[in-house]
This record gives C-alpha cells, structure tokens and sequence, in this order.
C-alpha cells in the first residue's frame, strides 16, 4: 500500500468552508484517511481514542485554538508524536515562536494551494505523496 493509502488525517476547522477545502485538497492528493471535526475539544477526544499520523489544523477557533490544540495533544503519551500542521490566515512571528516550542511540525498560510498543502504535508511525513 502507498502512503496515500496507509496516511491517517484528522482535518479540524471550526468554519464549515474552510474544513471543505482542506479535505478536497486531501482528496485531490489520494488521501483517503480523512476525518474532520468542527470542534477542537471533540477532536482531542477523538485523537486521545484513536491517533492519527498527522493533523492539519485552524489556528483560530473558539474555545481551543490550534496551538492549545497541540499542546494538549504533546502532553499525553498516546498522542505527543502526531504530526501537526497549523493553516492559519494570520502566520505571525508570535505563532511561529509558539509553536517551535510546542514542536509545530509545519504551518500553511491561507489561502493555500493544494501544492502548497502537498509540500507541507510531504515535509512532515518525510515521503512523497
């Protein structure tokens, strides 16, 4: 099986729109291990239950944002090696800082390409889609 195939993806987004469009460019790619989740504290449930190999994740969203996000998810054995990309509008010097701390595997500028999305995504999991 390719890593196509093999990758597992968790897509978490509060906004409807935006979680469709990373999920079509993942499809775009053949990726077709995809779950999405609207809410970040419902995917960290999810992720703590059943880890994925890799998370793309808004930065922005109520309640928990992607940071907090990843931070939770270092935290705990099951899930502290799960590759982690932030897509974000706002690609601060803040973010990018915090996020290094936090082991941040990568982070997407919006809007993206979905070659954008590829590279980054082929940078974390180290093969070629």
């Amino acid at each position: 099986m390719s890593v196509r195939e093999n990758l597992r993806v968790m897509v978490v987004d509060d906004m409807g729109v935006s979680r469709a469009l990373v999920t079509n460019a993942l499809d775009e790619m053949g990726i077709v291990h995809c779950a999405a989740e609207a809410d970040p504290k419902a995917a960290l449930a999810k992720l703590t239950a059943s880890p994925v190999h890799l998370v793309l994740c808004d930065m922005n969203m109520p309640g928990m944002n992607g940071l907090q996000l990843l931070e939770a998810l270092r935290r705990q054995p099951s899930t502290a090696n799960i590759g982690f990309i932030v897509i974000t509008g706002t690609p601060s010097p803040e973010i990018i800082q915090q996020g290094q701390k936090l082991r941040l595997n990568n982070l997407v500028a919006k809007p993206f390409t979905t070659a954008a999305l590829r590279t980054a995504i082929e940078q974390v999991i180290g093969k070629r889609l």
